[in-house]
């Protein structure tokens, strides 16, 4: 919602309205990091939403399947296949909560944990070749610049 020359975010913050040289600058950058993603996800052997819990759970230890719903913003019933779809390819296990009898905790087996290493490398494999095919030597050293400043405006 704008208000003067200011913005009010979902968040309730007010912040300056954006020049129009940034919002076009976000916008370019919103779409090709877009199509950046997308390009790298073909790479994928594993889908999407079963990586994403794989790497949940590496991260942050064993979890609950509510916990783990919770923590991807999904239905408990959404992450309650998932969680199955990888128990039967044995990329994660249950055992007993260690204090609420009532609940399990899934975690991540060896070979999920291989997996997740092999797509990570996969993922990252595609882009390292595509930089060293594409792009200069001056164009790498600007892209490390950016690699940080993109960093930067995540973890705002």
């Amino acid at each position: 919602m704008q208000t003067g020359r200011t913005v009010v975010l979902t968040t309730g913050v007010k912040c300056p309205m954006p020049t129009s040289e940034a919002a076009a600058l976000a916008a370019e950058l919103r779409t090709a990091m877009g199509k950046l993603t997308r390009r790298v996800r073909h790479e994928d052997r594993i889908p999407l939403g079963q990586v994403a819990v794989l790497g949940a759970l590496d991260r942050d230890g064993a979890m609950t399947t509510s916990d783990l719903a919770a923590d991807q913003r999904v239905r408990p019933q959404s992450m309650a296949r998932a969680v199955g779809l990888l128990m039967e390819q044995n990329l994660i296990t249950r055992r007993a909560h260690p204090t609420d009898g009532r609940k399990s905790l899934v975690e991540l087996t060896d070979a999920g944990r291989a997996a997740l290493e092999a797509e990570r490398g996969r993922r990252a494999g595609w882009l390292a070749q595509a930089i060293e095919a594409e792009l200069t030597d001056q164009e790498r050293a600007l892209l490390t610049q950016s690699a940080a400043l993109l960093e930067r405006l995540a973890t705002r």
